[in-house]
């Protein structure tokens, strides 16, 4: 199971190569029926340690929390976040949604990394050189720590929502499609957050 350990094998190929400065970015909210889709960037200094760190679906939430605190308080780690609402979400779809709000994360970072390390797949068109890792949340500690920042800052803003839909209970599910939440769905239609070109938002039973 060594490969599967989150460290920092990633950022030290890239730094053995002369790549100092090096972001990790990951998404929370690609799969959801309602709110927003959330970005994190986060740029960690070379000796960062966290005994806890790790992909942030495999976190309680009160741990999760706790490390946010941790990262984003922490001196020397440079962060941001980018957030695209269920409006554009719809508008250009949460393949486009998701890597623009990586890029509005990537812009609002107070320096320029050199290299970035994306979760997932290769996203196009980027500003700067990357390298996309499957599951890369599980395998390396920038990854993670932006995973850790997209996911916390994300289930903020749909407990916010919930408290202005509260039909929905959107603090229990953030979100996703739960059978609470299709229940919900189903009593009261979709509400201004949901993703009207996503199934079964879309539906006509759904649809009001």
């Amino acid at each position: 199971m060594y490969y599967r350990r989150c460290g920092f094998r990633h950022e030290k190929k890239l730094r053995a190569i002369g790549i100092a400065r090096i972001a990790g970015i990951d998404e929370a909210g690609r799969g959801a029926l309602a709110g927003p889709v959330v970005a994190a960037a986060a740029i960690l200094p070379e000796r960062f340690r966290h005994r806890k760190l790790k992909d942030s679906k495999q976190l309680s939430p009160e741990l999760r929390e706790d490390i946010y605190h941790y990262l984003t308080n922490h001196a020397e780690i440079v962060w941001a976040v980018g957030v695209v609402d269920n409006l554009e979400i719809d508008r250009i779809n949460i393949l486009r949604a998701s890597h623009a709000a990586m890029r509005i994360a990537l812009a609002g970072l107070t320096m320029t990394p050199d290299h970035v390390l994306i979760d997932g797949l290769p996203v196009s068109p980027f500003p700067l050189p990357q390298t996309a890792i499957i599951e890369g949340d599980c395998l390396s500690f920038s990854i993670a720590a932006a995973s850790v920042i997209a996911k916390v800052t994300r289930d903020r803003l749909m407990r916010e929502f919930c408290a202005r839909f509260p039909e929905y209970c959107f603090s229990r599910h953030k979100g996703y499609g739960t059978e609470l939440h299709l229940q919900r769905l189903h009593e009261h239609g979709p509400c201004p957050i949901h993703r009207r070109s996503f199934e079964p938002v879309a539906q006509p039973l759904f649809a009001f």
